[in-house]
């Protein structure tokens, strides 16, 4: 007879979890430790919002809604995405509301993916989206970034990447984990070879208004792009809106008619109460999002200051709230350095390999927690990063010149 274990989807069975949430339930089980690993804002959702949903609880508002979410929702979205990224959707057949951008991202997968068919993934690349290709019977094909690039994807590397089986290019800018923003000089190289091999683009903005210079440029509003692509959007990050669970999906009706259809059969629709808190966040919260967004910024600032201090190489991150800084020459790897500073200062980051093998040699630190913490976290990493160095030059055998001048002659 086989174990419980072996009658579970092997695809299921043989998926490693969340290297976040490793950390994340580690530190969940200490007391005293300063997070820098999920990225949860630290601030609570403004009240205005709050009050409106729960207005709406006192007037009863506790049903379903249609499949496709709220029309007033829908409507508000259409205004707002047009008004702050130029892109333009008919809300009653191209724009479905999802329980967070999560479920967005998976039924896009679903609805584009048939077994076999390649996922062009940028790498280091956020942690749902390998396993979620997976699931949906799709083939990863992982574009590793550097550094010395900012951690951009570039259009030579897509256009070297392509085989007839590639179906879809999934790019995340501002990227989760690096911070990497595309200037639209490269997403214009990139869409014409999406456009060259017949390429479905799925572009999650999660992090579009959290872009600190310049303006963020989606690739669907780029000539010949918008047909092509799935816009995904939500209200987690920008409107400290995490645990209410709600999302977005923009794109032609061929596309979100198939996504729907899934929707339909497992999640029904999202919560009313959640979608509620969403309008009145579009239509009155704008105001205190670019706050929250200026703070971000503040503390983008004071962590990079921090980490030029350590000597932690770290590419300027343009957008999103979260820095990637090289830790390779500390002499340990991302998990070792994650573990140590996690058990011996209290602080919780996430080692880069969660993110794929290129992720080896770096950490993913958020800078979305309160400035004072922060700056507890960073002194805290200060010293560690000190006490490390000189445990490894202190270990470093002497030259061999050396030596002899230390060993006394014997004639």
């Amino acid at each position: 007879m086989s174990t419980w274990g072996e009658r579970v989807n092997p695809v299921v069975r043989d998926m490693p979890p969340s290297g976040i949430r490793k950390f994340f339930d580690l530190a969940a089980e200490m007391t005293g430790v300063i997070s820098l690993g999920v990225g949860e804002p630290d601030f609570v959702t403004p009240w205005r919002i709050r009050e409106a949903c729960i207005y709406s609880l006192e007037k009863g508002y506790t049903m379903y809604t249609s499949n496709q979410g709220l029309k007033e929702l829908r409507d508000e979205i259409a205004r707002y995405l047009n008004q702050a990224f130029q892109l333009r959707y008919d809300p009653h057949g191209e724009i479905l509301i999802t329980v967070g951008v999560s479920e967005a991202l998976d039924l896009a997968l679903r609805a584009l993916v048939a077994p076999g068919d390649e996922v062009l993934i940028p790498e280091p690349t956020y942690v749902s989206y390998i396993p979620c290709t997976v699931l949906a019977g799709g083939v990863p094909v992982p574009l590793p970034t550097r550094m010395e690039d900012n951690f951009r994807i570039n259009a030579g590397q897509v256009e070297k990447a392509v085989t007839p089986q590639s179906k879809v290019l999934l790019l995340a800018y501002p990227n989760n984990p690096t911070g990497a923003v595309l200037p639209r000089t490269e997403l214009e190289n990139i869409a014409a070879v999406a456009k060259a091999h017949d390429l479905v683009v799925i572009s999650d903005e999660i992090y579009a208004q959290l872009t600190y210079e310049g303006e963020h440029v989606s690739i669907a509003r780029l000539p010949g792009m918008r047909d092509r692509t799935i816009v995904l959007q939500g209200f987690s990050k920008a409107f400290a809106m995490t645990g209410w669970r709600l999302g977005y999906a923009a794109g032609n009706k061929a596309f979100i008619d198939a996504m729907n259809k899934i929707h339909q059969y497992t999640m029904l629709c999202a919560p009313i109460t959640a979608q509620t808190a969403a309008l009145e966040a579009l239509k009155n919260g704008l105001k205190e999002m670019r706050q929250m967004v200026g703070q971000y910024n503040h503390r983008r600032r004071l962590v990079m200051n921090a980490f030029r201090e350590m000597d932690l190489p770290c590419s300027e991150p343009g957008g999103a709230f979260y820095a990637f800084p090289r830790i390779t020459d500390t002499g340990l790897s991302s998990e070792e350095f994650s573990e140590r500073l996690l058990f011996e200062e209290k602080v919780a980051v996430v080692p880069g390999t969660a993110f794929g093998p290129s992720g080896e040699g770096f950490i993913r630190c958020s800078y979305a927690a309160s400035v004072s913490n922060l700056v507890e976290a960073l002194k805290r990493m200060t010293g560690f990063v000190k006490r490390v160095r000189l445990k490894k030059k202190a270990s470093r055998p002497l030259p061999a010149d050396r030596d002899r001048e230390a060993v006394p002659h014997k004639g």
